[in-house]
């Protein structure tokens, strides 16, 4: 990408039609470029959420630049076909602004209470590798044939045509995810890996320089010099003193306060006032990549004075 910083909000506190609308227009006002919503229809862990393409193409309607997008939606849920034709829809009405997030599905408890089969991760991420193949080649405008292990797709097209492909991304924690992302998505978000059990792993390894590092390398290498935009969720901690706002950071996490050196220099952590986090973006966009970064909507207002820092 060429380096311009992108903000999203994540709107998982929404719970009616008014406060979307009222999120949108606000993140609009503010700078934000991209409201995403999440796809989950257990409470747990974010609170009830609106279902995300309905309720997106209604945010559409009271907005007139703001992008709008899924972070992310679990494959199984839905026929690629059938996301496909939602998804040519949402950004045919939106006038060209739906970003098109999908995952594998993570979440064992959410499976389990619609009786839907957990099947192992290797089975779940190669399903999601068929679906990204038919969604990107339906969305191009191609007249598509597949035949895979999980999906079998017989020439059809997609209506209506995308003026053009709204951009695939993806969020991948595990090498064979990160390089399928690298392969088939425009915007990959770099998080913790999944794990078997069906739950986000919060080990502090994770969450480490080198061990992020080692990950957008992966990315690079499968996108194998495709122009990849990469992307993270995070939850900066504003402070008047970095140091001292890390070290509180550090407890609340449960790592201790010995750790609060590691969480100053962790990508995915921003510590201290707007300005110094915008430096930190800055030297981590340099380092690793990064040019997009989502928050969540508990923090619209209070990270809004970062984005004139990096877009103005």
């Amino acid at each position: 990408m060429d380096g311009t910083f992108r903000f999203g909000v994540v709107g998982e506190s929404i719970r009616s039609g008014a406060e979307l609308a009222d999120t949108a227009r606000r993140a609009e006002d503010l700078g934000y470029d991209v409201l995403v919503l999440r796809d989950h229809f257990v409470a747990e862990p974010f609170g009830d959420q609106l279902a995300p393409m309905v309720a997106l193409a209604s945010a559409a309607s009271v907005t007139g630049t703001l992008h709008l997008g899924t972070m992310v939606l679990a494959n199984d849920y839905r026929h690629p076909v059938m996301l496909a034709k939602e998804a040519a829809t949402l950004d045919h009405l939106s006038g060209g602004r739906f970003e098109l997030g999908i995952g594998a599905g993570w979440s064992r408890e959410e499976y389990a209470a619609a009786g839907m089969p957990f099947d192992a991760a290797g089975t779940r991420v190669g399903r999601l590798e068929e679906s990204l193949r038919i969604l990107r080649s339906l969305l191009d405008g191609e007249k598509t044939t597949f035949a895979g292990e999980h999906y079998r797709v017989d020439g059809l097209t997609v209506f209506p045509t995308p003026a053009r492909r709204p951009p695939l991304v993806v969020g991948a924690g595990s090498r064979r995810m990160l390089g399928i992302a690298g392969r088939h998505a425009d915007t990959i978000g770099i998080l913790p890996r999944a794990l078997p059990e069906g739950t986000i792993s919060d080990e502090i390894t994770e969450r480490l320089p080198d061990t992020i590092g080692r990950k957008v390398d992966w990315v690079r290498e499968a996108a194998d010099g495709r122009d990849v935009e990469l992307s993270m969720m995070v939850t900066p901690v504003f402070g008047a003193d970095p140091r001292r706002t890390a070290a509180k950071v550090a407890v609340m996490r449960g790592w201790g306060t010995a750790a609060a050196e590691l969480v100053l220099d962790m990508p995915s952590q921003f510590v201290g006032p707007p300005e110094h986090i915008a430096e930190q973006m800055l030297a981590r966009r340099d380092r690793y990549g990064f040019t997009y970064y989502q928050v969540p909507d508990a923090m619209l207002e209070n990270f809004a004075p970062v984005i004139p820092l990096l877009t103005g």
